[in-house]
């Protein structure tokens, strides 16, 4: 049995609240979260959202917890330290040598573009003082935003979503691109690798949000989430994908994987491998009122 087999996959079935919307009624979200287990102890950053009358992303929270469930905040980083309009995923890394990075989405005031910045500093409470960067700027052609940041003997690898901005009122398109680097700050960028589908549920974008752990053996494995057109952004479900030496190819045998809730929300999902072999999945997913909670499972 794989990884990616329909019975390790996540589901609304069974979740645990781990952090609650922080207010009643649709467009308040906790999620668009990545966690890293180290050491034994599980480290989480997640992005705050009001609505947009209420400031959209107002805040990055980094915890960490000895069960994965029941977590204590560290830190809290606002968006006005970096100028920004609005946060999105966050990515805290272990930096061996430095500390920690982390990684944020960030939205330029007044337009569709996104960039990626970052805070290097020895200690996680220390990240909001912490060395700052640009890390992925974008450009006048496309946003970057969420991206999904792995650290392996051969480097790092970057999977980035990218908004494009040709095309006035279309901006929430994405796709996703692969980018690999030496540092963690100086990327080479290979291309678009996952995309939405003519007439598939994914058909306005695919954005990949987390690497599965994967034994020798098997193709690399990832879950994104899409939606099928522009009025269901911000309401992606779930997936598989599979890299076949030069892209990711969507399992259609598999989801989406929805929310039995409201807008059917089920996205951002993030996995961490346990020391018995079984994925302990974060995911924003809706609930019944339209407020979106960070979920936990194990499967």
């Amino acid at each position: 049995m794989t990884t990616t087999s329909l019975t390790r996959l996540p589901s609304y079935d069974d979740v645990t609240v781990v952090v609650p919307a922080p207010g009643d009624g649709p467009g308040n979200w906790s999620g668009a979260a990545s966690a890293v287990l180290v050491d034994g102890t599980f480290w989480l950053t997640w992005r705050v959202r009001r609505p947009l009358t209420d400031g959209r992303g107002v805040s990055v929270v980094v915890a960490r917890s000895g069960d994965g469930v029941q977590f204590e905040t560290v830190t809290e980083i606002d968006r006005e330290a970096f100028g920004a309009e609005s946060f999105e995923k966050p990515v805290l890394v272990p930096v061996p040598g430095l500390g920690w990075r982390l990684y944020l989405s960030c939205a330029t005031p007044g337009s569709k573009h996104w960039w990626v910045d970052s805070l290097t500093a020895s200690t996680v409470e220390d990240l909001p003082a912490g060395h700052q960067q640009v890390v992925l700027p974008g450009d006048e052609h496309a946003g970057v935003k969420d991206p999904v940041i792995t650290r392996g003997p051969d480097g790092w690898d970057c999977w980035l979503c990218c908004h494009p901005l040709d095309e006035a009122g279309h901006e929430d398109r994405m796709t996703t691109r692969h980018l690999t680097s030496d540092d963690g700050l100086t990327w080479t960028d290979h291309g678009v690798v996952l995309a939405g589908r003519a007439g598939a549920w994914d058909e306005r974008g695919a954005r990949v949000t987390t690497v599965l752990p994967t034994r020798e053996g098997e193709p690399l494995t990832v879950l994104y989430d899409g939606r099928p057109d522009a009025a269901s952004n911000w309401y992606e479900t779930t997936s598989v994908a599979r890299w076949d030496g030069s892209r990711l190819v969507p399992d259609d045998a598999v989801g989406p994987i929805g929310s039995p809730h409201s807008d059917g929300a089920f996205r951002y999902a993030t996995a961490v491998e346990l020391p018995d072999g079984r994925v302990r999945y974060y995911v924003e997913a809706a609930r019944p009122d339209g407020a979106h909670d960070l979920v936990t499972l194990v499967r």
